[in-house]
């Protein structure tokens, strides 16, 4: 007798990092549904695992949006039955400036997307994972080596990335009794648009360089590893990063 499919849900899927994770869980025979707020978007990640094992569900979905993230749920309770991994993945970089120049209202969508989206998705997964059978899943938050260290000039990424750890960790901690296994994965400048968009370059002691990337086939490796992993075992915070990158010690 065949093992049932694993249910998956990716979060910003139709891009980036999401789109290329997506991808993969669905060439590893998942059925994934695609969050993201841009159908065609969504569309061209299915397409783009096209005669993959797995099967995709394209859900448009605005995780700043209690109703819009119930309804998500809704779709995978009734069309899966049950959900066994989340990458919890959908974020947002704001205009980069010094926090006097950052307005209330680009605060207030920083952390509504990076902060409150990622705490609705994981709030709507615990829901189902706690009274599914077999009970329990893993939810894997991307929280960006801005969980760590700041970039200059970016007080509302920062402080929503440092956030997300302090909820993967409460999340590792409340998953015990359910079966729920909670990790992070903290990237160093994987090369997609979102590095073109907001200018990859370090500055230190005044100086700017533009920072080694990795590719994101290195990231969804990463992400693969801690999928696979039986709900006994856990990766609380893995960071992936280029081995060159001005992270470690001071530059």
């Amino acid at each position: 007798m065949s093992e049932p499919r694993k249910v998956a849900l990716v979060t910003g899927a139709g891009s980036g990092i999401g789109r290329a994770v997506s991808a993969a869980l669905l060439r590893d025979g998942y059925a994934v549904f695609l969050a993201g707020r841009r159908e065609d978007a969504l569309a061209a990640t299915a397409d783009e695992a096209r005669g993959a094992a797995g099967t995709a569900f394209a859900v448009p979905t605005d995780v700043t949006d209690p109703a819009a993230v119930d309804n998500l749920y809704r779709r995978i309770e009734g069309e899966a039955g049950r959900l066994d991994l989340v990458f919890n993945n959908a974020g947002r970089f704001p205009r980069s400036a010094p926090i006097d120049e950052v307005t209330p209202e680009e605060w207030y969508d920083a952390v509504a997307v990076n902060l409150t989206g990622a705490f609705l998705v994981a709030r709507g997964a615990f829901g189902l994972m706690k009274k599914q059978s077999p009970r329990g899943g893993r939810i894997i938050n991307n929280g960006s080596i801005s969980a760590q260290v700041p970039r200059p000039n970016a007080a509302a990424y920062t402080a929503t990335k440092h956030a997300i750890t302090g909820l993967t960790k409460q999340l590792a901690l409340d998953g015990r009794d359910f079966d729920i296994a909670c990790g992070q994965i903290d990237i160093g400048n994987a090369a997609t648009d979102l590095i073109v968009e907001i200018g990859n370059a370090a500055r230190a002691r005044g100086e700017t360089a533009v920072e080694p990337t990795i590719e994101v086939g290195d990231v969804v490796d990463a992400v693969l590893y801690m999928s696979r992993l039986p709900l006994g075992a856990n990766v609380l915070s893995m960071t992936v990063m280029a081995t060159n990158m001005p992270f470690v010690g001071r530059g």
